[in-house]
């Protein structure tokens, strides 16, 4: 990097800056070319690795990952900004009027005693604010970009809202085995858009099952993965000690490993 710029402490106004010479005539070619539909994605991804940077427990990651989620925030605007929709500053004019609405037990005349309370009022302030008149509008909102896993605790949660719930998590849990069933039935009868319609009533199941229990099931997956692939190192580094290969050993012999492993603290 050219030392000019090395040793710059960049404000925000430089990056809204640096990404409009990065579209202008003489700025990058890539960065020409792009619209909103082909950095959607990016944008997703972005905001997923500055949580893997803070999960690390790596502040400097973390705030490289964030300037990466504000990058995105800028080019949408900038976008935006040259076919006459909005500006960065909309977007920041935007965001304050909402944080100030919604803590009207801040800065309005509402009153919160602790967090769940203050949810409370949020909530109501954000009702209000979209014109949501009815529970079903309410669920309607949550944004299908979610993950399913979230989607689908945010969607019950807001149903448990109007009262459309188990008591307890008994009657979750009984839900549960009935849709293992219907999955089962599914699955005989061969028929694989029933199996798989009958598999997604499974999956909210058992979220819901999560949700009684306490437990974020978009992060409970999560671990999970992560350990079966932890899990999985530890089977083919034991298989490549034994001078095999992974391809070339039973699923009996990899099966015992693992349940080996399985036992280790």
């Amino acid at each position: 990097m050219d030392k000019q710029y090395a040793d710059k402490k960049y404000t925000v106004d430089d990056l809204i800056e640096t990404v409009e010479i990065l579209r202008g005539e003489n700025g990058c070619p890539w960065d020409r070319v792009q619209t909103h539909e082909s950095i959607k994605k990016s944008f997703i991804e972005e905001v997923y690795e500055a949580i893997d940077a803070l999960d690390a427990g790596n502040d400097a990651m973390f705030a490289n990952e964030l300037g990466d989620v504000l990058m995105q925030i800028v080019f949408h605007s900038q976008l935006a900004k040259e076919r006459g929709a909005f500006d960065f500053y909309t977007c920041v004019n935007e965001i304050c009027t909402k944080l100030i609405s919604r803590h009207s037990h801040v800065f309005g005349d509402d009153k919160a005693a602790n967090a769940a309370e203050s949810l409370g009022v949020w909530e109501k302030n954000k009702l209000k604010e979209k014109g949501l008149k009815s529970y079903t509008e309410a669920l309607e909102d949550i944004p299908h970009s979610l993950p399913a896993l979230m989607r689908a605790e945010k969607v019950q949660k807001k149903a448990s809202d109007a009262g459309f719930d188990w008591t307890d998590i008994d009657g979750a849990e009984r839900k549960l085995t009935e849709e293992i069933s219907e999955f089962k039935e599914a699955l005989a009868g061969n028929n694989k858009a029933d199996a798989e319609e009958e598999f997604g009533d499974l999956l909210f199941a058992a979220v819901n099952v999560g949700r009684f229990a306490g437990i974020n099931s978009e992060l409970a997956l999560y671990n999970a993965v992560n350990k079966f692939i932890k899990r999985f190192a530890l089977v083919e580094s034991e298989i490549t000690a034994s001078e095999k290969k992974m391809n070339e050993t039973s699923l009996e012999e990899m099966d015992e490993i693992w349940n080996k492993i399985k036992k280790k603290p």
